[in-house]
């Protein structure tokens, strides 16, 4: 499963960016950058990860850096999956 792929699409489906996601690299910042990307859209993209990776958050996995780029939260991911 690719990672960056499954995230992208993730964000244009919750976010409509129309596509935009595809170009992200794991530079690209999001929260504070992304307009579309507000609190409560954060809710939905945990929610989305979640069900799309089969994985589960706790609460103290989850803060401000991880939504600062794009790669921060491929990492997450990425660590949930080889836990």
């Amino acid at each position: 499963m690719d990672i960056r792929k499954e995230l992208a699409t993730i964000f244009d489906e919750l976010l409509s960016l129309g596509g935009r996601s595809s170009t992200f690299t794991d530079a690209t910042p999001l929260l504070g950058a992304l307009p579309e990307l507000d609190s409560m859209a954060v809710v939905g993209v945990i929610g989305a990860i979640e069900e799309r990776f089969g994985i589960v958050f706790d609460d103290d996995e989850i803060d401000g850096s991880t939504f600062a780029n794009f790669g921060n939260l491929v990492q997450l991911i990425d660590s949930k999956l080889s836990a």
